[in-house]
Parts: structure tokens; C-alpha cells; sequence
């Protein structure tokens, strides 16, 4: 475990070096999502095979998730992007990253894009948008459907029941950062972003969303957005794509890298999962 200060808190924070790169190695940067979630969700999925490909991978505890510290308030949105910017330059690496936000940790991907474009090489948005009104309006929806969920014992309950305890104790984890800082008040309490400010994200985009996620009903919606964008829908799946089906997203990432990277050539292995997760993707 390797704690660092960053923007004034204690941070958790894993690196992963490039097995025999093939060429120079990239810089991959992991940023996870809110709630249940932990650098965990990239630590047990995709940062050893990525890194097992010939790329360097960096991930961290958000503020207040993990190990980090957990501070009472500050969970606005550029509050995130700021901490961010403070392990990256921690970090002390110059190159310029390709950015892997998973749904909230998506958003402060995208928006960090905006404000450093001369930094970002590209941004994958797993289940993610950026944060226009339209987001902080559904934003500010479901963290209140999260904290009445989290104040009925039958619903964790049946969250033990259907995932187990793991899942269980998690959801607890997560009531309780709720309930003890103003997360819940502060993270969609940012204003949006403008157009322009949208527009300032100009480096390639690749969106991977669950065709039964939470933008079923517009996947494309990102794509209109961004001209540079690329979107990728995984039929029949939800919004745990990261968890769920990783193995699919393998391949597709270490080839989104190879394509904006032509001195880099990904080590050969498992690139793409099983044949099933494979056929289970679509590119648009």
C-alpha cells in the first residue's frame, strides 16, 4: 500500500509497471466510481492485464472511498478533478495520459479533460458522461434514491441475500460515508459545464455503456456531444460493466491504445476474454 498527500489528504494510491513494453509504455490512469466503490474495482479487473499488455497503470482511492482519508465535506465534483490533478503531480510523470473513469469516476475524467487538454491523450468513460445539466440533474436524482435505499434494512437485507456479504458490508461502507460527510449534498452541486466547456474536450473519446445501463435510452447521447468520440454498447448488460464483463473490455482497450500510441504494440495474451464477452460488444 503506498499512501501519498495529495490537495491536503492522505491518498491511497497503486502503481503497476508494463511487463517487457513493446515500445515506450503508456500511462494509464484508473478512476474508480462513488459509493460501493475502490481502486479495488480496477485492481481485481482490468490494471493487471493492462499492465501485463505493456502499459504502465496508475490507480487511487477517490476521497473518502478506500484508504483514503475521508474529510466531513468538500465532494463537489471539482473537488475530485482537483485531487486528481494533485496525484498526478505527485506522480511526477510528464507523459500525457489516457484516462479510464468508471460511471462517476467518468465524469471527473471527462471534466479533468476539459480543464487539462494539453495533458490528456484520451479518456475511456465506462457507464459515464460529462457533467452537463442533464447530468447533474439525474446526478442529484439518484444519490437521493441511494440514501433512502441505504436507511431501509429490508434493502440490505436483500442485498445479502442476492450478492452476499461482501456486497453487504460494502453497501453498509458506503451508508456510512454517506451519512458522516456531505457527499451527498456536494456532488452535484457544481454548476455544469457550458458548451464551451464541453467542446474544450477535445482528445479521442471511446464510451463504453451497458446496453440496459443507465444511458439505455440515448448511448449515442455522448457520441452527439463529442465529435472526437467513439461508443461502444454492450447488449444486455447493466451498469456494472466494469465488474461484470471486463474480459470484453480488454481488447477493445488495449486496441483503442495501440491505435493513438504507433510506438507502442500491446504483448500478445489474453486481449479479448472469451468468445462470448467478444461477440457481446458493438462499435458505433
Amino acid at each position: 500500500m503506498s499512501m501519498i498527500l495529495a490537495n491536503g489528504l492522505r491518498t491511497h494510491v497503486q502503481s503497476l509497471r508494463a511487463v517487457d513494453p513493446q515500445g515506450p509504455a503508456p500511462l494509464v490512469v484508473c478512476v474508480h466510481g462513488l459509493g460501493y466503490d475502490s481502486l479495488a474495482s480496477f485492481y481485481l479487473t482490468l490494471a493487471p492485464p493492462l499492465a501485463e499488455s505493456g502499459l504502465d497503470v496508475l490507480t487511487y482511492d477517490l476521497r473518502g472511498h478506500g484508504r483514503s482519508e475521508r474529510p466531513n465535506q468538500g465532494y463537489r465534483l471539482g473537488d475530485f478533478v482537483e485531487d486528481l490533478t494533485a496525484v498526478l503531480a505527485e506522480n511526477g510523470d510528464d507523459r500525457r495520459i489516457h484516462l479510464i473513469g468508471n460511471s462517476f469516476g467518468g465524469t471527473v475524467a471527462l471534466s479533468y479533460a476539459a480543464r487539462n487538454p494539453e495533458r490528456v491523450a484520451s479518456v475511456v468513460a465506462i457507464e459515464a458522461e460529462p457533467a452537463t445539466a442533464r447530468w447533474v440533474e439525474r446526478m442529484g436524482g439518484t444519490m437521493r434514491d441511494v440514501i433512502e435505499a441505504m436507511d431501509d434494512e429490508y434493502y440490505l437485507d436483500w442485498v445479502g441475500r442476492n450478492f452476499g456479504s461482501h456486497y453487504q458490508r460494502l453497501t453498509r461502507v458506503a451508508a456510512a460515508v454517506i451519512r458522516s460527510t456531505t457527499l451527498i449534498e456536494d456532488v452535484a452541486a457544481d454548476p455544469p459545464l457550458t458548451e464551451q466547456e464541453v467542446a474544450a474536450i477535445a482528445c479521442p473519446v471511446l464510451s463504453v455503456v451497458g446496453g440496459e445501463g443507465f444511458q439505455a435510452e440515448e448511448p449515442m447521447a455522448m457520441q452527439a456531444l463529442l465529435p472526437s468520440c467513439r461508443t461502444v454498447v454492450i447488449p444486455d448488460q447493466g451498469h456494472s460493466v466494469l465488474v461484470e464483463r471486463h474480459h470484453a473490455l480488454r481488447g477493445p482497450l488495449l486496441d483503442w491504445i495501440a491505435e493513438l500510441e504507433p510506438e507502442w504494440t500491446p504483448r500478445t495474451g489474453d486481449r479479448t476474454g472469451s468468445p462470448g464477452d467478444r461477440a457481446g460488444s458493438r462499435a458505433s
